[in-house]
């Protein structure tokens, strides 16, 4: 830059000496008859000498400028150091993080901030009031569905009476489920029917399903046109007792103690329980737990894993086959009113009349009859009535 502005100063002072007057002196002859002789070619030479030199000062002139506005882009392009100011948020570990660029102001120009913003987005519950349909898959259990859409087990049984029949052991993989939006049931409405009847048949309030959004009854003039399928919030009915198709097997009373006094059966007196224990070497429940339309309890075991007598008796039943569902079955009488009741046995390891205590190995864990997947179905009854097993063992 230096250098250039020097050769300037030198094209200028060149230019001054070229056009400063020669001193005055006299005119020989020669001369002044060349001067007469062509004094516009003279004068034309001057002119052009001129304007050269004007046209080069602006082409110097530009090439200063062009240089000078490329040096000053050069420094304003160049990248700025990145700010290392950032700010913090909470995070959740679940959720992922974006740094977004944050514009601000410095000496030199624009700068970023890094910031880490949550993609977190809180989606409000929004109640639904119509059915909606669910297609069973591999491994489902009428509990789990029920517990997926915060329904109790009943109500999905309430309202699939064609497809179930009241019995949580028909669930079958891509089997269609009709799913309420809540607790209760379905029921057409029948001409001559009131709020106040249809509530005490199914055990409700008439105010619970004249409220309920999905009914869309107009409560100024509440009714409701024959034909119509109407949702009763908190409803119930009576389900099927299946217990009943498998009727309790005790021993005979024949005057010999530890005997039962309901039901009929060639086997005699022998040992009487004491105490009951879990029948699997699982505690847990891996399908349906004791309550209406399952009277007893789905325990977890695999296919061929040990299943054991809850107490001392008398194996009453040792019968292999579908059995109203129930399969492979095995009933052993207590002798104290109670008999227990092991179905869907893969293996029957016991004979009717035998006597067992408590932990013998009596069959071995299946899917027999209307099993879906392999676990014990285990269940207490007293008295010929079903009772929930939590309350006798330990």
């Amino acid at each position: 830059m230096k250098s250039l502005i020097e050769n300037f100063q030198s094209f200028i002072a060149s230019l001054g000496s070229r056009f400063k007057r020669e001193p005055k002196s006299k005119p020989d002859a020669t001369s002044t008859e060349a001067a007469e002789a062509s004094p516009r070619v003279k004068g034309k030479l001057d002119r052009f000498t001129i304007v050269s030199w004007l046209v080069t000062l602006l082409v110097v002139v530009s090439l200063l400028v062009s240089t000078v506005l490329w040096k000053n882009a050069s420094v304003t392009s160049a990248p700025l150091p990145q700010s290392t100011v950032s700010t913090e948020t909470p995070s959740d570990p679940g959720q992922p993080q974006i740094s977004m660029p944050v514009s601000g102001s410095g000496e030199t120009g624009a700068f970023s901030i890094a910031r880490e913003l949550q993609l977190k987005t809180k989606i409000p519950d929004r109640p639904s009031y119509k059915a909606t349909s669910y297609r069973v898959m591999r491994g489902d259990a009428m509990l789990a569905i029920a517990e997926k859409f915060h329904l109790k087990s009943e109500s999905i049984l309430y309202v699939n009476k064609s497809v179930l029949d009241d019995n949580p052991h028909s669930l079958r993989p891509g089997m269609e489920l009709l799913i309420p939006p809540v607790d209760g049931l379905y029921y057409q409405w029948n001409e001559g029917d009131t709020f106040e009847s249809i509530a005490k048949k199914f055990d409700t309030t008439p105010e619970a399903i004249m409220d309920f959004p999905g009914n869309n009854v107009d409560l100024t003039d509440p009714t409701i046109k024959p034909g119509t399928m109407v949702m009763i919030p908190g409803g119930s009915r009576e389900l099927r007792d299946w217990s009943q198709d498998l009727q309790t097997a005790s021993r005979s009373n024949n005057g010999s103690t530890g005997t039962s006094d309901f039901g009929g059966n060639i086997c005699g007196g022998g040992p009487v329980a004491s105490g009951f224990g879990w029948p699997a070497n699982s505690h847990s429940i891996s399908g349906n737990n004791y309550g209406p339309g399952h009277l007893g309890l789905d325990i977890a075991a695999n296919e061929g894993d040990p299943v054991y007598a809850a107490g001392a008796g008398v194996v009453t039943m040792a019968q292999g086959g579908y059995n109203y569902g129930y399969g492979n079955v095995v009933q052993i009488d207590h002798g104290n009113g109670y008999v227990t009741v092991y179905a869907h046995l893969s293996q029957i390891n016991v004979g009717v009349c035998e006597s067992v205590g408590q932990g013998t190995l009596i069959g071995l864990a299946g899917s027999t009859g209307n099993a879906f997947g392999a676990h014990l179905h285990f269940e207490v009854r007293y008295g010929g009535s079903n009772i929930n097993p939590y309350d006798i063992v330990q």
